[in-house]
C-alpha cells in the first residue's frame, strides 16, 4: 500500500498542476475537485495562493482555471536543461541546409519565445535570434505559431489588454484583437509568418510541435533576408521539421 503524503497541501497542488497540464483548455474548479477527489473547498485556496505566484491564471468570466506564465516559466527551464535541445538540433541544422537559410527552435516562456537551438545558414546574416535570447511571442514566427496551438482562453490570459504587447519595429499587433486576426490567419495557413516585426528587412515561418496532448511544446522557424524567397514554400520544409521532432519527443 502506497503511504499517504505526509504534506498534503504539496501532494495536492502537484496534482493539480499536472492535471491543468493535461488540459486542452482552462476547466472549472469543480471539475479540478471532483476528478482529484479533493474537497472543494480545498481546491479553491491552493488555486488561489497558486495565482498569487503565477502559476495559474482565474478566467472569471468562463469560471475556469488554467495555467499561468510561471507554468511556462517552469517548462522553459526544463527546456533548457537539454533533453528538447538534443533532440531537435540535428533536425533544426537538416533544415537550414534544405533551404539555405538560418533556422531555430524556441519554446514559450511567458509572454515571451526563448531561443534553445539556432542554427547559422553560410553567408547569411547574423540574426537576433541567437541562443538564450528572449523575444515577444506575438512578433515572432514560432511564437504565434505555439500561441496558435493553445486554447483561445490561454491566449487571452497571456495578453489580457493592449498594455500586454511589446513592441520592437513598430509592426505587430497591439492589441487582443488584431492578434486574434493573426492566429485566425495563421491556423487557417497551417503556418506562422512574420515580416520586418522582429528586425526590419527580415522574414520568417514557424510552425509549433506539438505533444502527445496537442500541446504547443516548442516551434520551430526559418529566417531570411529581403523577399527572394516564398513563404509557403519554406513553411513546407519546417512544418516537415516540426513534424518530426513531434515524432521523436512522443
Amino acid at each position: 500500500m502506497p503511504q499517504a503524503p505526509q504534506v498534503p497541501a504539496a501532494d495536492q497542488t502537484l496534482r493539480i498542476l499536472s492535471f491543468l497540464a493535461r488540459q486542452r483548455g482552462p476547466v472549472a474548479a469543480s471539475v479540478i475537485a471532483g476528478q482529484l477527489g479533493i474537497p472543494r473547498s480545498s481546491v479553491y485556496h491552493l488555486l488561489s495562493a497558486m495565482a498569487e505566484h503565477g502559476f495559474v491564471v482565474h478566467l472569471a468570466t468562463e469560471r475556469r482555471w488554467g495555467l499561468g506564465t510561471a507554468a511556462f516559466e517552469l517548462a522553459g527551464g526544463y527546456a533548457r536543461q537539454q533533453p528538447l535541445a538534443r533532440l531537435g538540433r540535428s533536425l533544426v541544422a537538416a533544415l537550414a541546409d534544405r533551404t539555405g537559410e538560418s533556422a531555430h527552435l524556441a519554446v514559450m516562456t511567458g509572454r515571451d519565445v526563448l531561443y534553445i537551438v539556432e542554427e547559422r545558414a553560410p553567408r547569411r546574416p547574423t540574426l537576433i535570434t541567437d541562443v538564450g535570447v528572449r523575444l515577444p511571442a506575438h512578433l515572432t514566427a514560432s511564437g504565434r505559431a505555439m500561441l496558435a496551438a493553445l486554447p483561445r482562453e490561454q491566449v487571452r490570459a497571456l495578453y489580457p489588454d493592449d498594455g500586454a504587447f511589446a513592441d520592437r519595429t513598430g509592426r505587430g499587433p497591439r492589441r487582443p484583437a488584431e492578434l486574434r486576426e493573426v492566429l485566425r490567419t495563421t491556423r487557417a495557413d497551417g503556418f506562422a509568418s512574420e515580416d520586418g516585426e522582429v528586425t526590419i528587412g527580415f522574414r520568417s515561418v514557424g510552425v509549433a510541435v506539438l505533444d502527445h496532448a496537442g500541446w504547443p511544446v516548442a516551434g520551430i522557424a526559418v529566417t531570411w533576408q529581403g523577399d527572394d524567397a516564398e513563404p509557403r514554400q519554406a513553411a513546407e520544409a519546417v512544418a516537415s521539421a516540426a513534424a518530426e521532432l513531434a515524432r521523436r519527443i512522443r
